[in-house]
C-alpha cells in the first residue's frame, strides 16, 4: 500500500457517520432507472436536500416534458450526454462531466432526455429554495466539464461543482448556501475537508471503498449514502492498496422552514401547493408558456 499522504486543511473535530443505507434501483420518469438515497421512504428530506439520484438512462427512455416549482435541480453528468429543452426556449446538452444548475423558481417545465446512444449515466440533486426565494425567476447556471474547477494534489483530486476545496472556488453561485465536490482519492490517500459547523452534510459514495467519520468507521462501497453528523468537517482515508475511492461530499445551510412536497413542487404550505397545481392547471402565474408547449424532443420520437 502507497504511504498515506494527506491534503494541507485541518479538521479538528471529525463529523461521524450517524446513518448509513444502500441506494437500491427503482423506475422513475419513462423506462429511466435511478438509484435514490435522498427523498425516498427512509430519508423524505434533509434540510435543505430534497432529492438525490444516481441516475441511469438509454434512449428511447428519459425524463420527458415535466414541471418544477420551489427548488433548484442539480444535474452532473458522470458517463454520456442529456439533451434539456424548456418552455422559455432553453435547451443545450450537457455532456460527460458537465454541471447544469438550474433554479426552478416560480416554475419551469422541461425535458431531459438522452443525447447519443448507449448508457447515459449522472447525479441529480435536488436543493430546496427559502420561501423567499420559492417564486423567484427561473434561471441556468451550465458549465462544460474543462470549465468546471479541479486540483489534485497529494493523491487528491477535487472538482469542486459548489463551494470551495483544496483552495480553489466554484463559479457557480447558490440561492441555498451549498458546497458540492467531487473528490477522487488514490490508493492510501486520506482526506481532511472542511465544512461550515452548522450545516448538513452527507456523502455518496461512486466508486471503491474507503473509511469516512474515523479509523473505527467500517468500510462503505460504492451507491452508499452516509450521513454526516456535527463536527467541523469530513475525514476519509482510501485505505485500498490499489483501487481509487470517488465520491461526492455535498452540504448546505439548512433552511429550518415547513416543506410541503407534491411530486415535482416543493412549497411550504399546502394552499401553496394548491394553488401551484391550478397554476399550472391554468397557464399563470409562471407556467404561462406552458399552454401550448412541448418539447421537440418528444415531437421527435
Amino acid at each position: 500500500m502507497e504511504k498515506t499522504e494527506e491534503c494541507s486543511s485541518i479538521v479538528n473535530d471529525p463529523r461521524p457517520i450517524v446513518r448509513k443505507f444502500q441506494a437500491r434501483p427503482q423506475r422513475e420518469g419513462v423506462g429511466a432507472v435511478v438509484r435514490r438515497s435522498i427523498g425516498r421512504f427512509e430519508l423524505k428530506y434533509f434540510d435543505p436536500f430534497l432529492v438525490l439520484d444516481e441516475f441511469s438512462v438509454s434512449a428511447p427512455a428519459g425524463f420527458p416534458d415535466h414541471p418544477h416549482r420551489g427548488f433548484e435541480t442539480v444535474t452532473y453528468m458522470l458517463q454520456g450526454s442529456v439533451t434539456h429543452e424548456d418552455f422559455q426556449g432553453h435547451k443545450g446538452t450537457i455532456d460527460a462531466g458537465g454541471l447544469q444548475w438550474m433554479t426552478a423558481g416560480r416554475g419551469i417545465v422541461h425535458s431531459e432526455m438522452p443525447a447519443t446512444s448507449g448508457v447515459q449515466k449522472g447525479l441529480q440533486l435536488w436543493v430546496n429554495l427559502s420561501s423567499k426565494h420559492k417564486m423567484m425567476e427561473p434561471r441556468y447556471q451550465e458549465m462544460q466539464s474543462k470549465d468546471i474547477a479541479e486540483i489534485e494534489k497529494n493523491g487528491i483530486k477535487v472538482r469542486v461543482i459548489a463551494g470551495e476545496a483544496l483552495g480553489i472556488k466554484s463559479p457557480i453561485q447558490t440561492i441555498t448556501p451549498t458546497m458540492f465536490l467531487d473528490y477522487t482519492l488514490k490508493p492510501g490517500a486520506k482526506l481532511q475537508q472542511p465544512i461550515p459547523k452548522s450545516w448538513n452534510s452527507f456523502v455518496y459514495v461512486l466508486e471503491g471503498e474507503g473509511i469516512f467519520g474515523n479509523s473505527t468507521s467500517s468500510s462503505t462501497s460504492s451507491h452508499h449514502l452516509l450521513l454526516l453528523g456535527l463536527g467541523d468537517g469530513l475525514v476519509a482515508w482510501n485505505k485500498s492498496s490499489t483501487k481509487a475511492l470517488r465520491f461526492i461530499l455535498v452540504g448546505g445551510e439548512p433552511l429550518e422552514e415547513p416543506v410541503v412536497q407534491f411530486g415535482p413542487f416543493v412549497m411550504n404550505t399546502q394552499d401553496e401547493i394548491d394553488q401551484t397545481i391550478e397554476d399550472l392547471e391554468n397557464c399563470v402565474n409562471g407556467f404561462e408558456r406552458a399552454k401550448f408547449w412541448q418539447s421537440q424532443t418528444i415531437i421527435d420520437t
